[in-house]
């Protein structure tokens, strides 16, 4: 696994016999040709049926230093997405927040990501439904508001800075479309009666211990970190605007997804299907596995991507507030595409075809909907 493409005779009889010479060498010209290309159009059948469904030399495989990306972080640490690639190469890369990462996959330097919804819809929107597929989901929950201990409502908010990971990501479109409720007006560019700045999640931290920023909506760890380290109150918890409604299952709302490039999925269904397996297999250990393990594995991931561990009384509150599922909750979709039209952040666009749940259902044995929104 690496870290971080004619003569003319004048005797009349011999033209004769010149010209059924020639017709019969023709005739036995085209049956060559004609044998010819039917072997080479085997041959080339041959060859390129494995084109289309061969395994992939190498997966390019995205990810953040999040808690919420526990799957990605288990999944490489632990071998379970290299095992099942087998002889397809494993490389990854570390994003700090959605629409780098989309970006990347975009630019093809990665071919697959852990991603939040949002950054996901906007690609697939741009892209009139070609860029990306859903296929899997990997983290519910895990999102707060987090904010100076003196704010005690929303009405406490006119006139504050806030803080979001970057512009058109999930925290940032939920944080918008959460005010917008409120009945306060923002712009992208940071304007209106609450100010939002989109800051690298780190920068964030740094900023509120120096007064700064008067909160964030952050996912996990980072939400953790504020609330534990730097004495920030949670004002909201996301999972408390999630009824359970659009999803069947209450308090739950995506937050990390696992998306694939269009292109790469077509060429490569068995890397695709491997990759899945690896992912079914991370989030079932992290189900399955007891709290004190589960964090040590964790906190081991962070260390190797992000340089450091994180505290205990930290990565623990963070575990405690996300549900791992393989169910991308896709029912929740349409109102995270409102969201985003709302937020001034995405285009209202039709989401059928988002989903490709069909390998996922293969290899999983929690079967999973696309909601309307594509195969499952």
């Amino acid at each position: 696994m690496t870290r971080i493409v004619a003569g003319e005779s004048q005797v009349p009889k011999r033209r004769r016999a010149l010209e059924v010479a020639l017709a019969l060498g023709l005739v036995l010209l085209i049956s060559v040709g004609a044998i010819v290309a039917s072997a080479v159009a085997r041959n080339s059948n041959a060859s390129a049926a494995p084109a289309t469904g061969a395994p992939a030399a190498q997966l390019k495989l995205g990810y953040f230093g999040n808690i919420t990306h526990a799957a990605a972080l288990v999944g490489v640490q632990k071998g379970f997405i290299a095992k099942e690639l087998g002889d397809t190469k494993l490389s990854t890369q570390v994003f700090n927040a959605g629409p780098a990462a989309i970006e990347a996959l975009n630019a093809g330097a990665i071919d697959a990501t852990y991603i939040g919804p949002n950054p996901a819809i906007n690609s697939f929107v741009k892209s009139k439904g070609e860029s990306i597929s859903i296929i899997a989901g990997a983290a519910s929950g895990g999102a707060q508001l987090v904010v100076k201990p003196e704010i005690k409502t929303a009405a406490d908010l006119k006139g504050k800075t806030l803080a979001s990971p970057q512009l058109g990501g999930t925290q940032d479109v939920a944080l918008r479309a959460w005010l917008g409720k409120q009945g306060y007006k923002t712009n992208t560019d940071g304007g209106g009666d609450v100010a939002i700045n989109p800051t690298e999640n780190a920068q964030t931290l740094k900023l509120f211990q120096n007064g700064k920023l008067d909160g964030a909506w952050l996912p996990e760890p980072w939400a953790s970190r504020l609330v534990l380290q730097a004495g920030a109150k949670v004002l909201v918890d996301e999972k408390d605007l999630w009824d359970g409604s659009l999803t069947g299952k209450p308090g739950e709302f995506p937050t990390t997804i696992l998306i694939v490039n269009k292109k790469f999925a077509a060429e490569h269904p068995q890397t695709v299907e491997a990759l899945l397996k690896g992912h079914v297999e991370s989030v079932k250990w992290l189900n399955d596995t007891p709290a004190a393990e589960k964090a040590a594995v964790v906190n081991a991931a962070l260390k190797q991507d992000a340089g450091k561990a994180l505290a205990q009384n930290v990565i623990d509150r963070s575990l405690k507030n996300i549900v791992f599922t393989v169910d991308p909750l896709a029912g929740a979709f349409k109102k995270l595409l409102q969201d985003g039209v709302d937020a001034g952040t995405t285009k209202q666009a039709d989401l059928n075809g988002l989903f490709d749940l069909q390998a996922l259902n293969s290899v999983a044995t929690e079967k999973t909907t696309a909601a309307g929104l594509g195969q499952d």
